[in-house]
């Protein structure tokens, strides 16, 4: 027994990390390691969201990722980061990450965010968030986040995954090649408001 508990500790410490190597595919468990030899300092460090990231239109925010995919030695550990700069009037619309849950913090400004629960007939969780406060947003849950100030508001997340994966819901039904009649049907919009939304949001159909 003694020798069994040894050969667990042994095969947790040798996985302490796996640092992905980028140039395979990607896998349900995450990417594969990359070769010990080949792993450096510099895998484990990212500066990434130390400046504004690229707007994201029409919702005037800018966005920065910490993600597997931009920092490797996140690989593995169930763990990630994002910033979001909010202009005046910017808005994260509705959207989950089917395989994270997030934790919101307020670096300046003051946010609205909030979310809907699946599982309680779809009651809606919403608070003001100040400089310094946090929330909790659970996995595949759709939440937002919008400026409430007449500032600029930034935020910090952190996800329990490594590549959390991302929903959006305005992209999910109007980016997409689906015939405008058939949305009109499914969402009951008016049939000129879907093809202004799918122009908007560089849709087909």
């Amino acid at each position: 027994m003694l020798l069994l508990f040894w050969c667990v500790a042994q095969a947790q410490l040798a996985k302490e990390f796996c640092v992905a190597d980028l140039a395979s595919s990607d896998t349900p468990a995450g990417y594969p390691c990359k070769p010990q030899a080949a792993v450096t300092a510099d895998d484990f460090y990212y500066r990434g969201l130390g400046t504004t990231g690229p707007t994201v239109n029409p919702f005037k925010i800018s966005l920065s990722s910490a993600f597997v995919t931009s920092f490797p030695g996140v690989n593995g550990l169930g763990i990630s980061a994002a910033r979001v700069d909010f202009a005046v009037g910017g808005v994260v619309p509705l959207h989950w990450h089917p395989a994270a849950t997030e934790l919101i913090f307020v670096v300046e400004g003051t946010l609205s965010c909030g979310f809907i629960s699946a599982t309680s007939n779809n009651r809606v969780y919403t608070n003001t968030l100040y400089k310094g406060d946090m929330m909790v947003l659970p996995q595949g849950q759709p939440h937002f986040q919008y400026n409430l100030g007449n500032t600029t508001a930034v935020a910090l997340s952190t996800y329990s995954s490594p590549n959390p994966g991302v929903q959006t819901l305005d992209f999910a039904l109007f980016a997409n090649n689906l015939p405008s009649e058939v949305l009109t049907k499914v969402t009951l919009l008016d049939h000129l408001q879907v093809k202004k939304l799918k122009a908007l949001f560089g849709g087909t159909g």
